[in-house]
């Protein structure tokens, strides 16, 4: 399947055309000469496999956007961003670029080992499209941004993978680039640097420039960018906002979280106890999963105990799409167990009166203990919900603000 974006409301014009774009790779089994030889002698292919990357993808990027590229591992994402970059060519289609393009794809990509940091800056200048003059205005800046200007006569295979990252992303921001390409090497900078790139990619939001972002982190998806592709497969699965992609992006993974558990059931049936599902429901008793700040929602759990119990526990939390728990709780928490059950499936619900939750995607987990708070199971991922992304807010938690004026006070 493929998509293209709707550009009915851009304020530029397309800067990155991507045109029924394949890639396909072929994988070679025969890893020895001698190997390889007997396959050409038999004129055969048995040791080639044929990978499909990328399949028949179309989209438009107009300029000044920020877009995400998400997806599973191995959904093409990376391929996809080295085809924009024009670091490999696509098997079938084209790509049509304008402007001048950074790319920040691979730790360490365009440096040499042996030379030092002051040459690599000028080879990787120059690989980017900077001529020495360009780079000699430059230097002092990139040096001052990496941050490493005592370690910059040092040859680079002595950095730290940090080092890397901050000397390869300054040179790639002072190129003066209309496009920039970042995959998720940004992950490896400390807390400090990740700020920093990001304010700096915030400038160039501001200066009208267009940023392409490869994550799976869908909170900074969220946080960075106002478009979003999904890929799923080497196919475009969805192209859109930013906060409904990050919404489809989840819904993949979470499919393919139960079709692994589907798998294992058979362990889940040797059990003491099993979570068997986890729901959110409205106040209204109905299954939902879209709620806003204010809303009461009911979080039901079916267990499925094999023997009976005459004192036992379960607990829930709620987590963003990176792990960040934002609430949780349980009968023990909240003074008490549940009732004597017998063998088979038993409903448990939790009140949550009024939610306060920011806008963005939730992940509801379970588990289910014994009398001695022993886990007999749990559910992580069991269900989600959404919350709609209210512009003027940032964060997990809802709250009423507004601006002061001081001559009311």
């Amino acid at each position: 399947m493929s998509m293209t974006t709707d550009n009915t409301n851009q304020t530029g014009p397309d800067v990155v055309i991507i045109e029924d774009v394949s890639k396909r790779f072929v994988m070679r089994r025969d890893n020895s000469l001698k190997e390889r030889i007997v396959t050409l002698g038999r004129r055969g292919r048995a040791h080639q496999e044929v990978f499909d990357s990328l399949k028949h993808v179309s989209v438009r990027i107009p300029a000044g956007t920020s877009i995400g590229l998400m997806g599973p591992n191995g959904s093409g994402k990376s391929t996809l961003l080295k085809i924009i970059g024009g670091i490999i060519d696509p098997s079938e289609g084209r790509v049509l670029r304008r402007g001048r393009l950074a790319a920040l794809l691979e730790l360490g990509a365009g440096f040499h080992p042996d030379l030092s940091g002051r040459d690599n800056v000028y080879l990787n200048a120059s690989i980017l499209g900077l001529s020495k003059e360009e780079t000699d205005a430059q230097f002092d800046s990139i040096v001052a941004f990496s941050e490493i200007g005592d370690f910059i006569d040092t040859q680079v295979k002595f950095y730290s993978s940090g080092m890397y990252v901050r000397l390869a992303f300054a040179v790639a921001v002072h190129t003066d680039p209309d496009i920039l390409l970042v995959d998720e090497v940004l992950a490896v900078g400390d807390e400090a640097f990740q700020r920093k790139c990001m304010d700096k990619i915030r400038q160039f939001q501001r200066e009208g420039r267009t940023i392409i972002l490869v994550s799976h982190s869908a909170s900074q998806v969220m946080d960075v960018c106002d478009q979003g592709v999904v890929l799923r497969n080497g196919e475009v699965a969805f192209v859109g906002s930013a906060a409904d992609a990050t919404k489809i992006h989840r819904e993949i993974l979470e499919g393919k979280r139960k079709r692994s558990a589907e798998g294992e059931s058979s362990d889940v049936e040797r059990k003491i106890s099993a979570i068997r599902a986890v729901r959110v429901l409205n106040a209204a008793g109905e299954l939902t999963k879209d709620v806003r700040p204010g809303d009461d929602i009911i979080v039901q759990i079916d267990v499925d105990h094999s023997n009976p119990h005459d004192e036992w526990y379960t607990t829930f939390s709620i987590d963003t799409p990176t792990g960040q728990q934002v609430f949780g709780t349980g009968a023990r928490r909240l003074g008490g167990s549940h009732q004597p059950v017998g063998a088979g499936v038993t409903t448990v619900e939790y009140l949550i009166p009024r939610i306060t939750f920011g806008g963005g995607q939730y992940f509801v987990n379970a588990d289910v203990l014994d009398a001695d708070q022993r886990r007999l199971d749990v559910l992580w991922q069991a269900t989600h919900f959404f919350v709609p992304v209210d512009d003027r807010l940032s964060g997990t938690v809802y709250a009423e603000a507004r601006l002061v004026d001081p001559s009311d006070r």
